[in-house]
């Protein structure tokens, strides 16, 4: 059940969506009331806060969008940043090597 409290068909989906609400909250409908893909939807399948976009005050949905598209998803860029970063141990106990 969506936030409307509307049921939502997600198909094969189902399964993903449900373990993404038990882990985040549950999921708004995808669509606005002409069937257009709502910037709500997207904010929460990327796993951002409620309102992080959706809530700025002026912002049109076509910039929500454009926003939200030209976002990372936190949890995309925390494990990038995981694997590009060296442990803080090892940087000191192995010092760069000498020039």
């Amino acid at each position: 059940m969506d936030r409307c409290g509307a049921l939502t068909d997600w198909g094969p989906y189902a399964q993903a969506i449900a373990r993404w609400e038990a882990l985040t909250r549950p999921a708004p409908h995808p669509t606005d009331a002409r069937g257009r893909l709502a910037p709500a939807f997207v904010e929460w399948i990327m796993g951002l806060p409620d309102g992080w976009v959706t809530a700025v005050p002026g912002l049109p949905r076509g910039q929500q969008l454009t926003a939200l598209g030209n976002g990372v998803v936190p949890q995309q860029a925390a494990r990038a940043l995981e694997l590009l970063n060296p442990p803080l141990h090892l940087c000191r106990t192995h010092p760069p090597p000498a020039a």
